[in-house]
């Protein structure tokens, strides 16, 4: 799986780039005409929010949202975060259960910022209760989950983003937009590094905090003892309630990787994962090191990795590019510096990832990670964490979206729900 080709082509391109302090000129004229064109009027009045998961991220995200419309309500299962949110954001209605949050008429969005494994019900009934959703990524738990959401999201005619907020960020466009056009010619290989998942544990039973609700937070995953390292910060860490590092970081430059190749719609054909080094007995389950290989049908070959410098690198027949959130380089200057020609292909313009949102949901166009978007992207990263548990290279279908005469595969696409915190009871 490790090509000596991929090794010494990004070895030489990191020592010849050219590194980029400043968007170019033309492309910031570009963005500036693009902002004009795209500018609409506030609406006069905003609407209604209620943030539902009010960790870290949860408040990040209401902040945010609180520049276009007026926050009304917060739920968490531990009444500990949403006093917390309460402080930061001036108040208003706590609730610990998110059902009551959605029978609320004056709730028009809801800010999804729950663990993972409960992303997929509280977006499915806030659908269903007519409110429009900005939900963290990755979307989805599983890939069926993604299935049955974009399903959903097309009938009931709301809106939908997905957190993946590089896609407003001028850099990353930019260096799609580039790869789109041919600039490096023709794409070869793509590195998404993401970095290294923790590695901890041993971790033994502890009491359930008096704020907390355990059971409700566990939901649709199966039971366990709790342990402070299941719950909130870390949750990620476990199989039970999101994929590790790789639907972290990776539904993140994965996203990226795939808008660069104009599959942000479709995926890959196969995908070939290994996990590097074993975890530690009754400590984290989601791999720590890891290398994941995609193949496309135009026979790209991306790579995910928990080792490099953390960023996005697109290798071509001539030329490459490093793209991350503080760094755009290039092998040679001029695929930077030299405008596009007129015709080129432009990808859809957003330079506020939160804003787009809220634009969207006045105007009703589509966001620039809807649904679809944020489940393909999701998917990528679950192949691979399939493709790691089962230790073997698997073919996937991207338009029927399943694996090829692959029943043990096909099977880990969806996982058991825990009743009564399962679909069939809680939509």
């Amino acid at each position: 799986m490790n090509s000596p080709f991929v090794r010494t082509s990004r070895r030489r391109f990191l020592q010849t780039a050219l590194v980029a302090s400043a968007l170019p000129a033309w492309y910031l004229e570009q963005l500036r005409a693009e902002e004009k064109s795209t500018a609409s009027k506030s609406a006069n009045s905003k609407p209604g929010i209620a943030l539902i998961g009010c960790g870290g991220r949860g408040q990040i995200i209401a902040k945010q949202a609180s520049e276009f419309g007026n926050i009304v309500a917060l739920c968490d299962v531990d009444s500990r975060q949403s006093e917390a949110a309460a402080q930061k954001l001036s108040g208003m209605e706590q609730y610990k259960d998110f059902r009551k949050v959605l029978e609320r008429k004056d709730v028009d969005i809801i800010l999804n910022g729950t663990p993972d494994h409960w992303h997929t019900l509280v977006n499915l009934a806030a659908l269903h209760a007519g409110k429009d959703i900005y939900s963290e990524k990755p979307l989805t738990l599983t890939i069926d989950e993604g299935k049955m959401l974009v399903k959903h999201v097309k009938q009931t005619k709301r809106i939908l983003q997905t957190g993946s907020q590089q896609k407003s960020d001028a850099r990353f466009r930019l260096a799609c937009e580039l790869v789109r056009n041919g600039r490096i010619g023709k794409v070869l290989t793509i590195t998404a590094a993401i970095g290294e998942g923790p590695k901890e544990g041993p971790f033994t039973a502890e009491a359930v905090p008096s704020e907390l609700d355990w059971d409700f937070w566990q939901g649709p995953a199966p039971k366990a003892d709790y342990t402070a390292a299941r719950c909130h910060k870390t949750f990620r860490w476990f199989w039970e309630y999101s994929g590790g590092r790789l639907t972290d970081w990776g539904a993140h430059h994965n996203d990226i990787a795939q808008w660069a190749l104009g599959a942000e719609r479709s995926g890959p054909i196969t995908v070939e994962g290994v996990q590097l080094e074993e975890m530690i007995p009754d400590g984290f389950t989601t791999p720590s090191k890891f290398r994941v290989e995609y193949k496309y049908a135009n026979d790209v070959l991306m790579i995910c990795t928990s080792e490099g410098e953390n960023g996005v690198t697109f290798i071509g027949s001539e030329g490459s590019i490093f793209v991350s959130r503080s760094q755009l380089i290039a092998s040679r200057p001029e695929i930077l510096t030299e405008p596009l020609p007129a015709g080129a292909t432009k990808l859809y313009y957003s330079d506020n990832h939160m804003g787009n949102f809220f634009a969207c949901v006045q105007s009703r166009r589509q966001p620039i990670c809807d649904a679809e978007i944020g489940h393909r992207s999701a998917t990528v990263c679950h192949l691979g964490n399939i493709s790691m548990r089962l230790g073997r290279k698997l073919v996937w279908n991207p338009l029927k979206e399943e694996f090829i005469g692959d029943s043990e595969a096909n099977a880990m696409c969806s996982r058991p729900q825990r009743r009564p915190w399962d679909s069939t009871h809680m939509i």
